[in-house]
């Protein structure tokens, strides 16, 4: 038996969650088996500069954080639930993995 795996990153949760609500609107009409989303450990990129290009003055600093959210989505394979799945509008700035997988 195989299924589908969904990976989803992005780094706005809002784009993320909508998705998602795609995702599980399209299984409960195709009354699929669906597992997740399973939220995985957010990376956290931070950076921090300091505000003068010049080494005199005072010791200011920037502080910068990109945080970059994830999901995990696993899918009972069914050709025309992955054929809605691959219709779903995907917003700019998210990533989507689809990948089979031996169960």
């Amino acid at each position: 038996m195989q299924k589908a795996r969904l990976k989803l990153a992005s780094t706005e949760i809002d784009k993320i969650n909508e998705v998602c609500k795609y995702i599980k609107d399209i299984v409960e009409k195709t009354g699929v088996e669906m597992r997740g989303p399973i939220p995985l450990p957010t990376k956290r990129l931070k950076i921090t500069t300091r505000k003068g290009p010049c080494g005199d003055g005072k010791a200011s600093w920037d502080r910068y954080e990109m945080r970059v959210h994830k999901r995990l989505i696993d899918l009972g394979v069914d050709e025309r639930t992955l054929r809605l799945v691959m219709r779903v509008p995907i917003p700019k700035g998210l990533n989507i993995e689809i990948e089979m997988i031996d169960v």
